[in-house]
């Protein structure tokens, strides 16, 4: 299964759970980012891999979103853009979405709730990768 764009063979973020590993990739979207309006915008590419022996599906997200004035954000919600992806061993899920700052920095991460066909529930970790304008000095 495969959702937007596709994801560059170096990930920003890697992290491997149970067997499930979250791949992401993040960039700047300045056509989206009205600076005069002190907002920052920037998308996000995720790919979701099963390399477990069990069927596994997404059942929620939890996001953590910071940004450079050290103000937390925190978002919930079942499934990702609207989806609960079923996964059997080997497959993938892959999708695009975006987060909006107030500043032209910041981080996220995270965890996906997971099921798998017997009922047992883990946390898959998101790993934090930046949120980083492309006219920013570090």
């Amino acid at each position: 299964m495969q959702n937007g764009p596709r994801l560059q063979a170096s990930p920003v973020s890697d992290a491997i759970t149970q067997g499930i590993r979250v791949e992401v990739m993040s960039r700047h979207m300045p056509e989206h980012s009205p600076r005069h309006e002190g907002q920052w915008v920037f998308e996000y590419t995720v790919r979701i891999t099963n390399r477990s022996e069990e069927t596994v599906q997404l059942v929620s997200r939890h996001w953590l979103i910071t940004d450079a004035l050290e103000q937390l954000r925190e978002v919930q919600g079942m499934g990702v853009v609207g989806k609960q992806p079923v996964l059997k061993p080997g497959e993938q899920f892959q999708y695009s979405s975006w987060c909006p700052l107030p500043t032209p920095t910041g981080t996220m991460h995270g965890t996906y709730r997971m099921a798998r066909e017997g009922g047992a529930v883990f946390d898959a970790e998101i790993a934090p990768f930046s949120l980083r304008a492309g006219y920013t000095i570090h």
